[in-house]
């Protein structure tokens, strides 16, 4: 199995999962481009590490593609590798170009429409030419989210090659972990006030800033909080933007002992986000584009309502299986089955999307049978996500293509 690295990520923890869930069947090996952040999420099978240099130009980045290559041929055929599954794109062309007759899976986390990092005439090539042409090399192109598997097709994937098997999930043992107690100190936020909740990192990607720019309109309405968890690039971006609003703020990495009585709580990362979660009200999720977010997944485990942005890809799969993606984003909020759907909070939403987050968290925040209701609906359909259940899509598709290879090193 190969990985860019081994860091703190979502596509790294599905990495780890998926790794130890196959290790319990088949002879597996991790390979990383290098060691960066390997202690995070070790999944108990051996680890090797590629050892090439990445950056500089675009020559350079030609050339240690074409070193990692070699490296990754060499593994291949010295470990007797019969299949070969990559995570992320990196991972996804280097395994793809060192194919030596075993099998080969990509797996794609992430919606390529959605992501505003794939832009401009760099993104259609990407898009549009270098990976269809790179994925026609796999047996088979795994998708976390059916739209990711729509939009590959779309971008001229052989239909045949591409399917979709979604994260799993350990509920027992997230809702396990959401029931260690706080120290009296961090309880002690958690107060007569509602909170609101968010896990994950501080990237532009999860539109911090335009979720802590609804929740001062909603604050300047009522009492409430807001419950951070997580670290990144934008740590300092949002503790200044929460303040030009006008907000208290408390962030876990300029401040000292936690103290009630702040609007907000930048709370960084933390060893166990379940037991803050699982004294939320709601869990708000702002996210300008997704692959199956597992922070949205985790929170639903944990019995919260949830109230998303319709992004792509994922919160409409999770919240409202039975329907279909939209033409257009949406502009109002819409009720799904486990949750509410929310128009995106992105520089060029209208200002009635702002509008409709405020006035959908205020209706739930003053009702509360209708937050236990989504809470109990949120749990249930965690468990379509089980490990048993999935990790049986992702044993059979193992089974399918190491049989017809020539060894299936079954342990």
């Amino acid at each position: 199995m190969l990985i860019p690295n081994l860091g703190v990520g979502g596509a790294q923890r599905v990495f780890r999962d998926h790794s130890a869930m196959l290790g319990e069947h088949y002879r597996v090996v991790d390979v990383a481009f290098n060691a960066t952040g390997a202690g995070a999420f070790a999944s108990g099978n051996p680890l090797l590490t590629l050892d090439v240099a990445g950056g500089g130009g675009p020559l350079d980045k030609l050339l240690n593609l074409r070193r990692r290559v070699a490296v990754l041929r060499r593994i291949k055929r010295a470990s007797g590798a019969r299949l070969c599954i990559s995570h992320m794109p990196g991972a996804d062309y280097v395994n793809l170009l060192s194919t030596d007759g075993e099998r080969t899976v990509a797996v794609v986390h992430g919606s390529k429409q959605g992501d505003r990092n794939i832009r401009g005439l760099s993104g259609i090539l990407q898009n549009r030419v270098l990976q269809p042409l790179l994925y026609r090399r796999a047996d088979r192109v795994v998708a976390v989210s059916r739209d990711i598997e729509h939009e590959l097709i779309g971008f001229g994937v052989a239909p045949p090659k591409v399917l979709t098997i979604n994260n799993f999930f350990d509920d027992e043992a997230i809702r396990a972990a959401s029931a260690v107690p706080l120290a009296p100190a961090e309880k002690a936020i958690f107060g007569a006030d509602p909170v609101l909740a968010n896990t994950g990192r501080l990237h532009p990607q999860k539109n911090h800033v335009g979720l802590i720019e609804v929740f001062a309109q909603l604050r300047r309405q009522r009492p409430v909080r807001l419950v951070i968890l997580g670290d990144g690039e934008l740590r300092e971006t949002l503790v200044s933007r929460a303040e030009e609003l006008g907000l208290s703020t408390w962030a876990a990495w300029r401040d000292g002992a936690l103290a009630p009585g702040h609007d907000l709580y930048l709370l960084g990362s933390r060893p166990n986000p379940f037991q803050w979660l699982a004294h939320a009200d709601l869990f708000v999720f702002s996210s300008s584009w997704e692959g199956f977010p597992l922070a949205l997944c985790e929170a639903m485990i944990c019995g919260l309502p949830v109230v998303s942005t319709d992004c792509r890809t994922g919160p409409r799969e999770i919240l409202a299986p039975d329907t279909g993606t939209p033409l257009r984003p949406i502009a109002t909020t819409e009720p799904a089955e486990y949750g509410l759907l929310m128009p995106l909070l992105d520089a060029a939403s209208p200002p009635s999307a702002a509008t409709a987050w405020v006035d959908a968290l205020g209706r739930l925040l003053d009702d509360p049978a209708g937050r236990r209701r989504l809470g109990m609906a949120a749990r249930d359909r965690m468990q379509d996500f089980t490990r048993d259940r999935i990790a049986g899509q992702w044993l059979g598709l193992v089974a399918d293509l190491l049989a017809s290879s020539r060894s299936t090193l079954v342990k």
